[in-house]
């Protein structure tokens, strides 16, 4: 199958207002994930593991260590021709190119990547989605079917479709109708797909008889390309893709694994701690498809009597006497003292190794005696001996310095100093 004549687009401008405080400094697809992973990571890895290596990022909020992250972990090969390209919204002498207003505005306003001699297709993806695909399948899908359109549909439960844009489809695989979150049993029922069609399909429907937009489209480029001229859609999912339905032909591709969209902080505590199950969902050491990022050569963790259960380390961290961690993820240069006790969260770990004998801390960590529950801790934050990070009152929201509470979640704000004995009041 001919891949040089697909060009890939990752969007990854989006503010990520429901990621707040995690997208405070940073864009929602440089949001750390696994310890030693960002966002990012997911979509390029799945491309890269397809055979698709002529790829474009496009950016436009905090995007500097987005920027940073890509550029130091994606180089390929002279002989290749596979680059990792990053383009961020800018104003420039043509009329109108300036900040983005929207998924397709986002490629309207880089129209002039999709006009390279021998480009044929054009998969669109989300820079801040969980899951592993082969993209080939879903390419293969569209040339049978000599659509023009072909969306990624995932199975799902007539409860969870609410949140979702459902699609119906015809007998050959067509879609035909699609409603937007739809609410009510009548609305379901409009765009329903009979289990049995999904059965057919070799997928074992388990009570499914939805199909959700994952949100990954794949286009002709012609296609494409007429439409960003003739319009002025600004957004895939809610424009162009209900639009396409009702002129062209627009087939669905059906995915039967693990997805998930990290777009609020339960989703992302809730997909990272799915992580360290004895049979987790997603797979970070598959073996054939792995989850690439940047080599950091850091030295290997260093764990002194601690009590380690259902967890995951990442590299360069130290870990001190009678520590205990449960179902847990530890980031990077991760310094915990001993007597610590850790559960149920999110360690972000630390950008480097750093010392100040003036802080409360003494060093970026967690220090002697204190207690992490069920919270996010974001990178380089300094956790004082004894200090409580616990939500003990399940309040579901809160503002209080540098420790947050969002979906009953404590998250310690990036480079927080949290004093020694500090606990909610």
């Amino acid at each position: 199958m001919g891949l040089k004549n697909v060009i890939t687009l990752v969007l990854g401008g989006g503010r990520g207002t429901r990621l707040y405080p995690l997208t405070r400094y940073r864009a929602k697809p440089a949001v750390p994930l696994a310890g030693k992973y960002r966002l990012i990571d997911i979509p390029l890895s799945n491309c890269i593991n397809s055979g698709l290596q002529r790829i474009y990022v496009l950016t436009q909020f905090l995007s500097v260590s987005l920027h940073r992250h890509i550029r130091q972990t994606y180089r390929f090969d002279a002989f290749s021709g596979g680059f990792v390209e990053l383009l961020a919204a800018q104003q420039t002498m043509d009329a109108g190119v300036d900040w983005y207003q929207g998924t397709a505005d986002a490629v309207r306003k880089n129209r002039r990547y999709l006009d390279q001699p021998g480009v044929d297709l054009v998969l669109i993806l989300s820079g801040d989605q969980l899951y592993r695909m082969d993209f080939r399948e879903m390419i293969r899908t569209h040339r049978e079917a000599h659509a023009d359109v072909t969306i990624a549909a995932l199975p799902v439960m007539r409860e969870e479709a609410g949140a979702l844009g459902v699609m119906r489809v015809d007998a050959t695989g067509r879609v035909v109708g699609f409603l937007e979150k739809p609410q009510t049993d009548a609305e379901i029922d409009l765009v329903r797909t009979d289990a049995q069609w999904i059965a057919d399909r070799g997928i074992e429907p388990g009570g499914r008889d939805c199909l959700a937009s994952m949100g990954i489209y794949l286009f002709d480029r012609d296609f494409l390309v007429d439409v960003l001229e003739k319009t002025d859609y600004q957004d895939f999912g809610k424009e162009v893709f209900p639009a396409a339905v009702r002129a062209r032909h627009v087939e669905a591709h059906l995915f039967d694994d693990y997805w998930e969209d990290i777009g609020t902080i339960g989703a992302f505590y809730e997909a990272n701690l799915n992580l360290v199950r004895d049979n987790p969902p997603f797979e970070l050491n598959l073996t054939g498809s792995p989850v690439y990022s940047r080599p950091r050569f850091l030295p290997p963790t260093r764990i002194d009597g601690a009590q380690i259960r259902r967890s995951l380390i990442a590299d360069g961290c130290h870990i001190g006497r009678g520590v205990t961690i449960e179902n847990s993820i530890i980031g990077l240069r991760c310094r915990i003292d001993d007597g610590a006790v850790i559960r149920d969260s999110i360690v972000m770990g630390s950008d480097d190794y750093r010392t100040d004998p003036q802080s409360p801390v003494a060093a970026t960590g967690i220090g002697a005696g204190a207690v992490i529950e069920r919270a996010i801790l974001d990178k380089n934050c300094c956790i004082g001996e004894h200090a409580q990070i616990v939500n003990v009152e399940k309040t579901e929201q809160r503002d209080s310095g540098g420790c947050v509470i969002r979906e009953q979640i404590p998250i310690v704000l990036k480079d927080a100093v949290i004093p020694p004995g500090w606990k909610w009041s």
